[in-house]
């Protein structure tokens, strides 16, 4: 059996092409934790000084983050890194990938939980039909869409 799609034509395969290395997956994770100076970024990730630059560049080049300057009393202009719109909707990736995480390499409980930020009800990444009904991922497929 092959998959219904070339690599080339696949989205998971051009978005792994973009954030599939860990120093990117690792940034985009401080992101959406709020960590958006580059001296935080590398503290928290211990990450080389040209790899974490390198990285940041992309996503920025990318539209995934976009630099702002700030300014700290008697320092030069620098920059941190906030997520666009375009970022922000990779949530829904990190957050699976972080419960699948949670529940397949972890021998103690879960550090974070996702919770609704209106009600504190906890959430989970699921995929939903239209109608709102929710679909294991055991019973979703991949089925190639004819091309117009």
């Amino acid at each position: 059996m092959r998959a219904p799609v070339p690599v080339d034509r696949c989205g998971m395969a051009r978005a792994s092409e973009l954030i599939g290395d860990r120093w990117t997956l690792l940034i985009l994770r401080e992101a959406f934790y709020g960590v958006t100076r580059f001296a935080d970024l590398r503290a928290d990730l211990a990450a080389p000084r040209a790899v974490l630059s390198q990285r940041l560049d992309q996503l920025v080049q990318e539209e995934i983050l976009q630099r702002h300057p700030y300014q700290d009393e008697g320092s030069r202009t620098r920059y941190d890194y906030r997520l666009t719109e375009k970022g922000r909707e990779l949530a829904l990736v990190l957050f699976a990938l972080m419960q699948w995480g949670d529940r397949y390499l972890r021998n103690d409980p879960a550090p974070l939980q996702l919770v609704d930020g209106k009600t504190g009800d906890p959430l989970t990444v699921a995929l939903v039909t239209r109608t709102g009904r929710v679909v294991p991922v055991t019973k979703a497929r991949a089925v190639a869409i004819e091309q117009r």
